[in-house]
């Protein structure tokens, strides 16, 4: 008497577990990218040799090629802010925090007049100030 097998293995593979890894790689990337990004502001800044590094730098003061002012606390965002109010806008931000250090960041295209600016709201607060560059 001849007894056939009815459980057949077949030699298949199952492709949704690779693809629920997939994913989740895709999405742990996605999201380390987003975070990866310093700066949402594109400032192309002039360069030096001399190239020190602060670690107590509390404010960033942004000025686009077009003149805008942001102003980033921290690690936030930067913030558009008006010209005529970045002096009592920094003022508020020392009153936190009167060890700090203000870093401009200014496009090497603007006017000197913007640079001097900021230069003396520093100078009338007694704030830290130190210029952003890129190494050459």
């Amino acid at each position: 008497m001849a007894l056939k097998r009815r459980n057949k293995a077949e030699a298949t593979f199952s492709m949704s577990s690779m693809t629920d890894l997939i994913f989740l790689l895709l999405i742990f990337f996605v999201m380390a990218s987003t975070l990866a990004a310093p700066n949402d502001i594109k400032i192309n800044l002039p360069t030096s040799k001399a190239q020190t590094n602060t670690r107590q730098v509390v404010a960033k003061v942004f000025i686009d090629n077009l003149g805008n002012y942001s102003v980033a606390v921290g690690k936030s965002k930067p913030v558009p802010v008006d010209p005529e109010l970045l002096d009592p806008y920094l003022c508020q931000i020392q009153e936190q925090d009167s060890t700090m250090y203000i870093a401009l960041h200014a496009d090497q295209d603007i006017a000197y007049r913007e640079v001097v600016h900021v230069l003396d709201i520093a100078n009338q607060h007694h704030m830290k100030l130190v210029i952003a560059t890129k190494k050459e």
